[in-house]
């Protein structure tokens, strides 16, 4: 058997993996894991899937994964359709039935498969088995294996863990994800999660011992996917104790928090960690108490305010805030107006994302009353609703790539002051359309062409004085370990001439095809 998925980046190390290698029982031994990138060719990733002459391929199906694990699939049954093919994992667990992936798969196992994995697999091995036997005796009838398992929740104390399946590899140059709980209570309808109902924590002295082994191999960088990882305070504050205990400059913890929940004694023990452990993802989402009403969602906005203030002023944690664009029932003014209160809030991050319809999510009963049109293809993104245009949804998106560019690289620290002002969602709105409109990218943008389109975004918009603008930005070329600032930033005719008012050159000729030409014998 081979257990395999495509991750987004090399960085990620499947945690839902490891669960089903270590909870193969008998079968562990004989079963490989092995990870890929959604960048790699699909005809690379079959050939070492070839290579290792399985019988059995589970894939771990994601929704950034599907397009190309489909490719891969189909690819791998033209070759050696003898090979069967088992795939699970969110994407494919709700509304599967029509999908590509799920017809050219021979099994499919809906929910958590910790353990329906490996049933799943002494079944097929039973059905081949038999199906041998009753072929070389002349008889046709055979054991039935359904295609469809929609596995049960398996409770925590049934599961064996999984870090021991991390590498050396693994510890030193990739994210290590554990958990010490699953599921969440809360009813979020853009939110997988919300289908739990209720969260499973494991036990934590268990738990622990798992950390603390993982902590004596090397590991320094944790990063927990429990979904409210503050749910129960008394768990919270054993597992923020231990390393607490432990804690060294190469140590760092990301958790997702749910932001009206901070007790007094928890706080006690946030402000002992040094600067750089903790990282927060502090959910928001919507400020918007109606919209937070139409979606499900249980927020305390004044407490929730109240508690990333006093993150920011009394603690060094690193704070991750969200924002969603686009749920049923927001509007532009409300949204800015939320924007514009995190932004005052400070953290160190705000992270906008568009709203995607995830398969399964009760999200869907809104699309008939506020007209919600969603992409069909994955990530299943907001194109349209009836507060907000295609176009409108579009410029949203560059501004949300502009900010994270910008604000969230912490590239810019100096200059993100000026640029946001008084009014920052309307400012920086401006000031994304105006790089769209003169630079025509959102990737790939070098870091001295995006600070030349700041400096001339915000003094042809006169957000900014041309002297202030270009002070900060000197002050944040330098900050990031630059010695040299660009002359334009001393003489700003120079950007002007070089670069004919920051509009990109227009060659006709093909970026590869000008270095062939460029490099011509003379």
């Amino acid at each position: 058997m081979v257990l395999t998925t495509l991750n987004a980046r090399y960085i990620h190390a499947s945690l839902g993996l490891r669960y089903l290698q270590a909870n193969m029982g008998e079968l562990e031994r004989a079963t490989a894991l092995i990870e890929f990138t959604i960048n790699q060719r699909p005809l690379d990733i079959v050939e070492q899937l070839l290579d290792l002459s399985p019988k059995i391929i589970g894939f771990g199906i994601y929704i950034w994964n599907v397009r190309q694990s489909t490719e891969v699939i189909e690819l791998i049954k033209t070759i050696a359709p003898q090979i069967t093919i088992v795939i699970g994992g969110p994407e494919v667990s709700y509304e599967y039935e029509e999908t590509r992936i799920f017809s050219v798969s021979d099994y499919l196992i809906t929910g958590q498969a910790d353990l329906a994995f490996a049933q799943l697999c002494h079944g097929i091995i039973t059905t081949n088995d038999t199906a041998n036997l009753n072929s070389s005796s002349g008889t046709t009838s055979k054991a039935a294996v359904e295609k469809v398992t929609n596995a049960t929740t398996p409770a925590t104390d049934q599961l064996t863990f999984p870090y021991y399946l991390y590498s050396e590899n693994d510890l030193k140059n990739r994210i290590i994800y554990v958990e010490a709980s699953r599921g969440c209570p809360f009813k979020c309808e853009f939110c997988l999660s919300a289908l739990d109902k209720t969260a499973w924590p494991f036990d934590t002295g268990q738990f622990l011992q798992q950390m603390d082994a993982l902590y004596k191999r090397g590991a320094r960088q944790f990063k927990f996917v429990d979904r409210t990882f503050n749910l129960k305070i008394k768990t919270c504050v054993a597992i923020l104790q231990f390393f607490l205990d432990r804690t060294d400059n190469a140590l760092f913890l990301h958790f997702e928090v749910i932001p009206d929940k901070l007790p007094d004694d928890l706080k006690a023990l946030l402000k002992q960690f040094p600067s750089g452990t903790l990282q927060f993802e502090a959910g928001i989402q919507s400020f918007d108490p109606e919209v937070q009403q139409t979606i499900s969602r249980k927020q305390n906005n004044p407490k929730s305010v109240e508690n990333l203030v006093w993150l920011r002023q009394h603690t060094t944690a690193y704070i991750h805030a969200d924002l969603i664009f686009g749920l049923p029932g927001e509007t532009q003014q409300s949204f800015a107006d939320g924007f514009n209160k995190l932004v005052e809030l400070n953290p160190q991050e705000i992270q906008v994302g568009i709203l995607k319809r995830l398969r399964g999510t009760a999200i869907t009963r809104h699309t008939g009353s506020f007209d919600m049109r969603y992409s069909p293809s994955p990530p299943y993104q907001l194109l349209s609703n009836c507060n907000f245009s295609y176009t409108t949804l579009q410029r949203m998106q560059r501004f949300a790539r502009y900010w994270d560019l910008i604000s969230n690289s912490g590239r810019f620290v100096n200059s993100r002051s000026l640029i946001l002002a008084a009014n920052p969602f309307n400012r920086f709105m401006q000031l994304s359309d105006w790089i769209y409109q003169h630079g025509g990218q959102t990737h790939r943008i070098a870091q001295l062409r995006l600070m030349e389109l700041i400096y001339l975004g915000t003094t042809s918009l006169q957000l900014c004085e041309d002297s202030e603008i270009r002070n900060s930005l000197t002050k944040d070329y330098l900050l990031c370990g630059e010695k040299h600032p660009p002359r334009w930033l001393q003489d700003p005719t120079r950007i002007r001439l070089k670069n004919n008012c920051a509009l990109p050159a227009i060659r006709s000729t093909p970026a590869r095809q000008s270095r062939h030409v460029s490099q011509s014998p003379q």
